[in-house]
């Protein structure tokens, strides 16, 4: 009888905000261990190794990741482990710090090994040109066993595969969405001569932008997509590309800039300025500069007294997606929250590299003997709002996504989706309060922040959003042409 593969030990991490997978794969054997599409913040790779006995001797990457900083770099430069990258597709999209890095890259079938375990390349564009999977084996005990699960990164997902659009929405590679959905296609055929036996690794979970319908739960086997994933029935190519484009979500601006950074290289941790603890004068100094002033606390908590000119983005599951969206990657940020979530609002925040925060400073600093006057905006109900509008008292601004507006929207409302609200600033006329509106009233109190913050003078949140509005029985509109 062929014994199992009782040497593999393998550790799920896991960001909810970021909905980012990554893996540690230990040879219990040796005591060798490698790091799959590491996040920016090492440490908790390193802790597990320690834990488990092994120790860390290599890091690959599935690609050239847009949504978060790769902790590659930071693993082979502080660790001193090898990395293990594509040489697959364009030069134009391969690490350019590997000078000096003990380094190998790799290509469509090519093995290496960690311990006992074998990782076999396989290259399947798509989402990226250069696009792996990892195809792993035991081979303990000189047995060189089958393979017993494929790390797909953001090729093949629970339920959906990877979008191919990111290089032309994102990074403005104009005409490559088509192409890219038809490797996705021949991808998705290789995929398709798999043993349904292969457990299945994803990159990421439901609530990433790297896909549409991403599912729930963590793990798969190749047969269960097999069956399930619709992007493995059968279909023709043209019917496949037209699918696959269709509905994409607008990546979050911060996507450029993650490319950038991962193949240039993120600056180490270790070397980043820490922020300064702010006081009251400097406060002060800031707000009358107009600097970029983070102020982390609910929506509810910061609608009813607030410093002037902050932007309000509440420290929780989207804190990241919101904040890679609106902070200007070029300017210094000032954060302002509870002294308890600093720390790890500032790992979040260099998780997508926002790296230039100058200071901190904790909550007692939104007080009326602080910096004199505060700020606060409005709350009103559907059928308060629904009168002011009808009425001409007020104007409505929608800031729910294109696909949000299309299936239903309030008659009258002008759509521009919260991420771009800052490009259309000009567009909102001023000289009556403005309502703003999302599909819950989550999305829209940071964009009463926004407009705020660039002077309009009263600013009214619809408290439960378009849901509440629907729910109550007021009128609705479908059909129109999506605005900006």
């Amino acid at each position: 009888m062929r014994k199992g593969c009782v040497s593999v030990l393998l550790k799920y991490f896991y960001d909810e905000k970021l909905a980012q997978a990554s893996y540690m794969v230990g040879c219990q054997a040796t005591g060798e261990a490698i790091v799959i599409d590491p996040a920016r913040d090492i440490a908790p790779y390193v802790e597990a190794a320690k834990r488990e006995g092994v120790r860390i001797v290599a890091a690959t990457e599935t690609h050239i990741h847009a949504d978060f900083v790769s902790g590659a770099r930071e693993l082979a430069v502080t660790q001193g482990v090898k990395l293990y990258l594509s040489g697959e597709g364009d030069d134009k999209w391969r690490q350019q710090y590997v000078d000096g890095i003990d380094s190998q890259w790799v290509h469509d079938k090519d093995r290496f090994k960690i311990g006992n375990i074998a990782f076999e390349v396989l290259h399947t564009p798509g989402h990226t040109p250069e696009s792996l999977s990892f195809l792993v084996s035991d081979c303990g005990g000189g047995i060189d066993r089958d393979a017993m699960g494929i790390f797909s990164g953001d090729f093949v997902f629970v339920g959906d595969v990877g979008r191919p659009d990111l290089l032309e929405k994102a990074v403005g590679v104009k005409g490559s969405s088509d192409a890219a959905a038809r490797q996705m296609y021949a991808s998705v055929q290789r995929f398709k001569t798999l043993p349904d036996h292969l457990q299945l690794w994803p990159g990421h979970g439901a609530g990433s932008a790297c896909g549409k319908a991403l599912g729930a739960i963590p793990s798969s086997t190749v047969g269960y997509e097999k069956r399930f994933n619709w992007a493995m029935e059968d279909m023709t190519e043209d019917a496949f590309v037209s699918a696959l484009l269709a509905g994409q979500p607008e990546p979050p601006r911060y996507f450029a800039q993650m490319k950038k950074m991962n193949v240039e290289g993120a600056e180490l941790l270790g070397s980043l300025t820490l922020p300064r603890r702010l006081d009251k004068g400097e406060i002060a100094e800031l707000i009358a500069q107009g600097a970029q002033l983070l102020d982390t606390r609910p929506a509810a908590t910061f609608r009813a007294s607030h410093l002037p000119g902050t932007l309000n983005i509440a420290y929780n599951k989207s804190f990241v997606t919101w904040a890679g969206w609106l902070l200007d990657y070029d300017r210094s940020l000032y954060v302002i929250a509870p002294e308890e979530q600093m720390a790890d609002i500032l790992r979040d925040l260099h998780a997508i590299g926002v790296d230039r925060v100058e200071g901190t400073a904790p909550l007692e600093v939104v007080a009326h003997d602080t910096v004199g006057s505060l700020e606060s905006y409005e709350e009103i109900s559907p059928s308060d709002a629904k009168m002011m509008i009808e009425s001409g008292q007020a104007r409505l601004v929608d800031v729910r996504n294109n696909a949000e507006w299309e299936e239903g929207y309030i008659e009258g409302a002008q759509h521009v989706m919260l991420g771009k609200l800052m490009d259309h600033l000009e567009s909102i006329p001023t000289d009556k309060p403005v309502v703003v509106q999302c599909q819950s009233g989550a999305r829209s109190s940071i964009a009463a922040s926004i407009l705020q913050k660039h002077g309009v003078k009263r600013v009214i949140n619809l408290a439960g959003g378009y849901s509440r509005w629907s729910k109550e029985g007021l009128p609705v509109t479908k059909g129109q042409e999506v605005h900006a």
